[in-house]
């Protein structure tokens, strides 16, 4: 027996600590049941972090990128911006059903009778200043939002949580109900465009702060991709989808909520890691959001001119 032991230990000896295969266990004593259990130098990659590589590369600079990737979870997945999408797609179809359109275009007394609709003969009821993202024109109206909102909502949240996405999108609808009170006073509301240019908003003014910290063409191809699908979506389609009869709905809507995606969007989609309230930015954005809305609560009570 002792002979048995000493020749082990000569040629346990020879190989070396070096030379000897890791264990097949954690840290804790549990042994590997996979692949996917073992360390990250052996592990392979799966379908959810590659999808969060491609989208930290396509969010982030390269100097968030290692901090978010720590931290990167699917689950749970984008539930704000998914939620508000289901919720406006139940609503357009809820009026659709209830007074259908030959060409699905919805906008017709169902919705002027709807008490999500802002009217500005009706803007003492507060809530219509929100309520308003909820409603929309026809299909093209609609598709547009989604499509938009979901394509940049989902990567957005995922980096940066539903909570800033949210404060992103509601500012930029009520950004937009407002301006539309001031600057369009006797035209109807609807749709959510002010909280899909928020995010547009917000998300171009990322990319162009960080294009330098961005592969090159990726960063042109950021911005020329929000350009064109902003254009696309919404100046064009939603106008020449309304009859003539209702083309007094106003659009200025998606300028106030552009405005404030380039102003309280930049400031929380550019500030990944960092401390919002250690921010001059952040204090300089909410500052100004409030003095407007401030403002168009003194106009819409004392000076506008509509009923």
């Amino acid at each position: 027996m002792s002979k048995c032991v000493r020749q082990l230990g000569a040629v346990m000896g020879d190989i070396g600590l070096e030379q000897l295969e890791p264990f097949p266990v954690d840290r804790d004593g549990r042994r590997f049941r996979g692949g996917a259990d073992r360390p990250d130098g052996d592990r392979k990659v799966g379908c959810c972090e590659k999808f969060q590589q491609s989208v930290s590369r396509w969010m982030l600079p390269e100097d968030s990128r290692g901090k978010y990737l720590e931290r990167a979870n699917c689950c749970p997945p984008p539930i704000f911006i998914i939620l508000v999408s289901i919720a406006e797609l139940a609503v357009f179809i809820y009026y659709a059903v209830w007074k259908p359109q030959k060409q699905w275009v919805t906008l017709d007394e169902g919705i002027w009778r709807s008490p999500l609709t802002y009217k500005p003969e009706l803007r003492q009821e507060a809530w219509r200043f929100i309520s308003y993202m909820f409603v929309h024109a026809g299909v093209e109206h609609i598709v547009g939002n989604l499509v938009l909102q979901l394509l940049l909502g989902i990567p957005l949240e995922l980096v940066h949580k539903g909570f800033e996405v949210g404060m992103v999108y509601l500012a930029g609808v009520l950004a937009g109900s407002l301006a539309s009170s001031i600057f369009d006073p006797l035209s109807a509301l609807v749709g959510a465009s002010g909280g899909v240019y928020a995010l547009i908003g917000g998300y171009f003014m990322n990319a162009v702060v960080n294009f330098r910290e961005m592969i090159p063409l990726l960063g042109v191809f950021r911005i020329l991709a929000i350009v064109i699908l902003g254009m696309s979506c919404h100046l064009l389609p939603i106008y020449h989808s309304l009859p003539s009869c209702i083309k007094n709905v106003s659009f200025v809507a998606h300028f106030g909520g552009i405005v404030a995606g380039m102003t309280v969007g930049y400031v929380f989609f550019s500030a990944y890691n960092k401390k919002l309230l250690k921010d001059p930015r952040f204090w300089l954005c909410i500052v100004g959001y409030i003095v407007f809305v401030i403002f168009a609560v003194i106009f819409n009570i004392f000076l506008s001119p509509a009923p």
